[in-house]
């Protein structure tokens, strides 16, 4: 989701009046497809064993093992027969209800630039490669793609009922921060750790971070750190599950519970948690001092 702060109330020059823009993949230079080449190369020795089942399988699905960038107009050829979505560039973050209009009708916006070779490990804004490697992949198994499109409508439903910050919080701690449990283990899904080398260690090795079973209400309430590791990971036992939890609940009622609830503080364990893994929190405390 966007950060409004960070946006004009419209369209740039030269940008769509729903804010998307030509890939202009022909514009891309040889360093940017290296880099893109890099990143993929190390990710893809890092994530056997790590990342989810659907995970691969998308990303196998839609071959993005092919050397380059990407070209949206091929993967959307392929990921449009699997689940219907297609993704389209956006010059950067996009305000709130251009994000939820275009994902409720299975639009999937990404960035159409690609961090620097200095900028490697590190970008606040999403570029790319964090949205296609990260997140596209996911968008091939049809039941996180119907998960998605149903959070697109909600997000529009939030808007008017002023829950955004609720909401925001499933999107962070599900589509960017999720694990999921799966018969041979803990594996990541969510795009902020699957496109991050040293996060998607630190996710699942690191004994730092509690590992939490997925409680919606629980999530909606907690705040998250933008520019630095999670402290708490909330795991899923499936994506039908997920599913199954966001179509069926109705958020009016919960939206208006939680406005009368404290927010759950960083790295915090409540009473009723299911503590998958009690984190030591080192990393935390030595980063405080």
């Amino acid at each position: 989701m966007a950060d409004d702060t960070q946006l004009l109330d419209f369209p740039p020059s030269g940008v769509s009046d729903d804010w998307t823009v030509p890939q202009d993949w022909d514009a891309y230079t040889a360093q940017d497809h290296a880099t893109w080449d890099t990143l993929f190369a190390r990710q893809s020795r890092l994530l056997p064993g790590r990342a989810s089942d659907a995970w691969f399988r998308g990303l196998d699905v839609l071959r993005l093992s092919k050397p380059g960038i990407p070209d949206y107009r091929e993967l959307n050829d392929r990921l449009g027969a699997l689940t219907g979505w297609q993704v389209v560039a956006v010059p950067g973050l996009v305000p709130d209800e251009v994000f939820f209009d275009h994902m409720a009708n299975r639009r999937f916006v990404a960035g159409n630039f690609i961090r620097r070779p200095d900028q490697l490990d590190y970008l606040e804004e999403p570029d790319v490669f964090h949205d296609v490697f990260g997140h596209v992949p996911m968008l091939a198994d049809p039941v996180f793609a119907d998960y998605l499109a149903a959070y697109g409508r909600g997000g529009q439903r939030a808007m008017q009922m002023g829950a955004l910050r609720n909401l925001g919080r499933l999107y962070w701690y599900t589509v960017e921060f999720g694990l999921v449990q799966e018969k041979e283990g803990l594996r990541i899904y969510g795009s902020g750790i699957v496109s991050s080398f040293s996060e998607s260690r630190f996710a699942l090795d690191d004994p730092s971070p509690h590992r939490i079973g997925f409680d919606l209400g629980r999530v909606m309430r907690t705040d998250y750190r933008i520019d630095d590791f999670q402290q708490n990971y909330f795991v899923i036992p499936s994506f039908d599950e997920l599913l199954r939890v966001t179509v069926e609940t109705d958020f009016a009622p919960l939206y208006a519970e939680l406005a009368g609830r404290a927010d759950i503080p960083v790295a915090a364990i409540v009473a009723g948690d299911e503590v998958i893994t009690r984190g030591t929190q080192a990393y935390a405390r030595e980063k405080a001092g």
